[in-house]
Order: structure tokens, then C-alpha cells, then sequence
């Protein structure tokens, strides 16, 4: 059984994924359940297509390519028992996996050499602690 959700998903500000690129699928959930365990179809199996979507500008779809590592993005929630709660973790795991994606890469750190003020104290500790190592022995 497949279909869709109703409303699209909202990534971050800028990107918002429209309901009809989201590909759901449900059957039913292993685990606990009680008399219905058997008749409900709770487990939810979300797929989105990173590598054909409309939603995503060329070079948030390149970076979210190359850190993915794959084309489809299958999110499966089986965890709540209710098919709505389950919908809603897959919809949340789906939007964090992508906001991960197409984060922008961080600053790269400029190296820089300890200042001499640092430099100094930690020479004087050193000289303080061979001096108090010194004075212990026998002479």
C-alpha cells in the first residue's frame, strides 16, 4: 500500500520538499500492539528520491549527493504504535538527515602557534617541576 502524506516537508527556511516527491509505504509493525497488533498496517517506510527532486537547488543536490552516498533515502519508523506518530518520527528523521546533507561544509581552522606569554609559563612550570624533582633526591 503506498500513498502520500498530506503537506510538504519542511526541510529548513529555504527548502521545503512537496508532498508528491515523498513515497510512503506501510505495513504491519513487529513488537507490541494488543488486539489490533495484527490488523493495522503501523510500521512506515518513507522514500525520497534525493538525485530527481525539484525541491533542492543544483548545489545543495550535488553536496547532498556526495554525503549521502546514494541516490534514494529510505526512512523506516516502526516504533510508536500508532501509523500518525510513526509518519511523524519518519518525517523528522527524513528532514534531520537532510538538513544534515545540505548543511554548508564548517570554516576551516587557521593554525596558529602558541603566544609567547604562553610559551614562557609553560617553560617556567617545567623548570619548577625539575627543580622540585631535583631538591627530592639524595645527594
Amino acid at each position: 500500500m503506498s500513498g502520500a502524506m498530506s503537506g510538504p516537508l519542511v526541510v529548513n527556511d529555504s527548502v521545503v520538499i512537496p508532498d508528491a516527491e515523498l513515497v510512503w509505504r506501510f505495513s504491519r509493525s513487529s513488537g507490541p500492539g494488543g488486539q489490533g497488533v495484527n490488523t493495522t498496517d503501523s510500521r512506515v517506510e518513507l522514500t525520497f528520491d534525493v538525485a530527481a527532486t525539484t525541491a533542492l537547488p543544483p548545489s545543495l543536490k550535488a553536496r547532498a549527493l556526495e554525503r549521502l552516498g546514494a541516490r534514494v533515502i529510505t526512512i523506516a519508523a516502526s516504533e510508536h504504535r500508532s501509523q500518525l506518530r510513526n509518519r511523524e518520527a519518519a518525517t523528522q528523521r527524513l528532514a534531520q538527515r537532510l538538513r544534515e546533507a545540505i548543511a554548508p561544509p564548517p570554516k576551516r581552522r587557521r593554525p596558529t602557534k602558541p603566544g609567547r606569554g604562553a610559551v614562557e609559563r609553560r617553560i617556567a612550570a617545567k623548570k619548577h617541576r625539575a627543580d622540585l624533582k631535583r631538591l627530592r633526591r639524595d645527594p
